[in-house]
């Protein structure tokens, strides 16, 4: 009985340090990564009221974008993405040409509208916000996303790379970038809701 407590004893110290050390060992802790986004599954998308009957559903079809994220903190930073405006696209050619013009995005002299995230923060176990500054037609203001982290994971088919799938929802209104066009007579919506899905891949 003696022997066994003097070897359970010596062993204490070991069995302490094992169970100390055992999730590291078991489990690494992950650290930041960086992400860039897979430009054949990102979609930003947007929603406008006009003249009230129904809310035009546009997307942009050319952006890329890349950011850091921390899976075991669930922190994202220094999310940068930039979205080339002449790419915008509502299934109607007359109205996308004007959507190209002077009255609404003037593509040929503000080619890119940018989102960069100064800081985030956590708002539940998969959701979080994150903060930054909007720039289109050459100004830039406050804008945050509400983030929703779907899954992360190694791929199944295709590049078998590890990808995090992300949606964010935000919204701003046009008049603020001095995008006024309709605005007085109702004819478009002031208030534009930004969609965005999009899968990115760790590098």
């Amino acid at each position: 009985m003696s022997t066994i407590f003097r070897v359970s004893n010596l062993a204490t110290p070991i069995l302490i340090l094992i169970v100390a050390l055992g999730i590291r060992i078991g489990h690494p802790q992950a650290a930041p990564a960086e992400y860039t986004i897979d430009p054949d599954h990102f979609s930003v998308g947007f929603l406008v009221e006009h003249i009230g009957y129904a809310k035009i559903l546009g997307m942009f079809l050319e952006a890329k974008g890349h950011f850091i994220f921390d899976e075991e903190a669930g922190s994202l930073s220094e999310l940068n993405i930039v979205i080339y405006t002449r790419s915008v696209f509502t299934n109607h050619k007359k109205r996308d040409n004007h959507l190209r013009g002077p009255d609404f995005l003037n593509a040929k002299e503000f080619p890119e509208m940018i989102f960069k995230g100064t800081s985030s923060e956590q708002t539940g176990d998969r959701t979080g916000q994150v903060h930054g500054l909007l720039t289109l037609l050459g100004k830039s203001l406050p804008l945050s996303l509400d983030v929703t982290w779907n899954k992360s994971g190694i791929y199944p088919f295709g590049h078998k790379k590890h990808t995090i799938g992300i949606s964010a929802r935000s919204s701003f209104r046009r008049s603020t970038y001095d995008m006024n066009y309709a605005v007085g007579n109702g004819w478009v919506g002031d208030e534009v809701e930004l969609i965005i899905e999009l899968e990115a891949i760790r590098q």
